[in-house]
């Protein structure tokens, strides 16, 4: 396979256009483009666009806009606009317009097939004026053609190509929309991108035995406690799942949810693991809970403390031990029933972050401190988390519990609490999952370097499409409908939207705590590309990777700068 490095002047101009464009070839939702591929050059294509601002309106043509390419002054028809764009504007205007993106027509037509482009397609259709009701259509023809044309896809290259002699865009929207994706989330889509070929299908012919992602036969059974741990004067809620099936021969499996979340944030995966003879205990931890959260919305306390990255995985523990003592109580339904010493941990966001500390990765505080005074965390709210953590007063912290085998941490936070060299210190088998659409834990910087740095036994889920929430049961999740998209965050794929990649969490997960029984290697088979792929579906294909290629290496790197 052949890459494009985005380096220097190419990523920066890059991050106007592409951005959007990056997006849409990435992840846009069910958009069948086969019947443009057809379309020969004499369709009337735009010549004049209109640009709005408000009540007023001024055309420009497509010579101007190309001269203004060469020159890098606005052209003299938009004179009007000039008093009242700000610097900023001008300046995205202008690099938009030069901006190319390297991807060819084939590729687009492979990667549109997404659930998260519907979202994004009608952001980028508010920003482009029709009388009739074609806009969406029109759009995606402007684009497979414009990626058709000798300069390949930019600005210009989509205005000539859209499938109508007038253009209209309302300026200021359009440039909300270019501004949409922060730059964590757009160097995403740019790997997204790279490993596009990857996403090929081919023929896998496998056949399996069993399917993961099918419930148990067992009924699963629930039950509440709410435990006390006076040495840090923490109350700590737990419910704990499990089913007739239980068996001192599987892990007892262990959920840590996400900040602002709740205990029953994965109660769907709990029961599906439930019923297939696994314990499950789901806790909440007050001190980032949404309890906590609420409180500090009303002003009563801080959004979460430093105490809070240390706490979290003290919880676990805690649990750990309580769960022994469970296990030696007479009369308990689960006494002398569960491997406390053969644990699993599945962590999400916040979660995932607590789950690499107890699988050995060490808390780097002085690495830390520094990014974060380089203002490194405004990137994404994942970042700005992390960065509380750098008023803790030592300069590591380890937190690994022997008793935990093995680790599964989605869309976690851990692109500067772990510094460079933290992550290296896992010592035990980790899955992590990243969503490429997501904006509050961006998959490049928080999932997918990390996971380069891990040493231990370690696979790379992607799931292309998905946002940070998809994998959130859907009961415990706020409706995104009203929800805006802004440069921070997006509305989330959540929901019957995301049903697709919940079912695959079910399989994979149980794939995963099974490679700590005696079942391991009838389970082994769906932790593999080829299970991925064919897992795969029309909204949402899947990935797992064991370690990235060299060249996805290089390209990493020169991406994010670090050589």
């Amino acid at each position: 396979m052949q890459y494009k490095m985005l380096t220097g002047k190419n990523r920066k101009s890059l991050q106007v256009f592409a951005g959007v464009f990056c997006a849409i070839a990435t992840i846009a939702e069910g958009i069948v483009l086969k019947p443009f591929f057809g379309v020969n050059s004499s369709v009337q294509a735009a010549d004049t666009v209109v640009i709005r601002y408000g009540p007023l309106a001024e055309s420009v043509s497509l010579d101007e806009l190309k001269e203004s390419v060469q020159t890098g002054k606005l052209p003299a028809s938009l004179g009007i606009y000039t008093k009242r764009m700000t610097e900023e504007q001008r300046r995205f205007f202008l690099e938009g317009l030069k901006a190319k993106v390297p991807i060819n027509v084939v590729t687009l037509d492979k990667l549109i097939n997404t659930q998260i482009g519907t979202t994004i397609l009608g952001d980028i259709s508010t920003a482009i004026t029709r009388r009739d009701q074609a806009g969406i259509q029109a759009m995606r023809a402007g684009l497979i053609l414009g990626a058709t044309s000798p300069q390949g896809l930019s600005a210009l290259s989509f205005i000539a190509a859209y499938p109508s002699q007038r253009l209209e865009i309302d300026l200021p929207q359009t440039i909300n929309v270019l501004k949409g994706l922060n730059s964590a989330f757009f160097r995403t889509q740019q790997f997204m991108l790279a490993i596009s070929p990857q996403l090929n299908p081919r023929d896998v012919k496998v056949t399996y035995s069993l399917d993961p992602t099918q419930p148990g036969s067992a009924q699963v059974q629930t039950i509440t406690l709410e435990l006390n741990d006076q040495k840090r004067q923490r109350q700590i809620p737990l419910d704990i799942y499990w089913s007739t099936a239980i068996s001192t021969n599987k892990p007892v499996i262990v959920f840590s949810h996400g900040l602002g979340s709740v205990g029953t944030d994965l109660r769907y995966l709990a029961k599906h693991l439930a019923s297939h003879g696994y314990v499950v205990a789901a806790l909440e931890h007050p001190g980032s809970n949404e309890t906590s959260s609420n409180a500090a919305f009303n002003g009563k306390k801080r959004l979460v403390e430093p105490q809070e990255f240390l706490d979290r995985p003290r919880d676990i523990s805690f649990i750990l031990d309580e769960l022994e003592k469970l296990n030696q109580t007479a009369n308990n339904p689960l006494q002398g029933k569960l491997a406390t010493n053969n644990v699993m941990i599945v962590g999400h966001s916040f979660g995932g972050g607590t789950a690499l500390a107890l699988a050995g990765g060490e808390l780097q505080i002085d690495s830390l401190k520094q990014k974060c005074q380089q203002n490194l965390a405004q990137a994404s709210l994942g970042a700005a988390l992390q960065c509380v953590a750098q008023e803790l007063p030592e300069t590591t912290y380890q937190l690994r519990d022997e008793r935990i085998k093995q680790a599964i941490a989605l869309n976690p936070v851990s692109s500067l609490m772990f510094g460079e060299t933290g992550l290296a210190k896992v010592q035990i088998p980790t899955l992590i999952l990243a969503s490429s659409a997501d904006k509050t834990t961006p998959a490049l910087t928080e999932q997918v370097i990390g996971f380069t740095k891990i040493r231990s036994p370690k696979w790379l889920v992607g799931v292309i499409g998905a946002s940070h929430l998809s994998v959130k049961d859907p009961d415990f999740t706020v409706d995104q409908s009203n929800i805006p998209n802004t440069p921070i965050l997006s509305r989330e794929v959540t929901g019957e939207q995301a049903k697709d990649v919940r079912n695959f969490l079910n399989g994979i997960t149980l794939a995963m705590a099974a490679q700590l029984t005696p079942e391991a290697s009838q389970y082994a088979p769906f932790l593999t590309s080829d299970y991925a792929q064919i897992a795969s579906t029309r909204l949402f294909p899947f990935r797992i990777v064991r370690e990235l290629p060299p060249e996805i290496m290089e390209m990493m790197q020169s991406m994010t700068g670090n050589r």
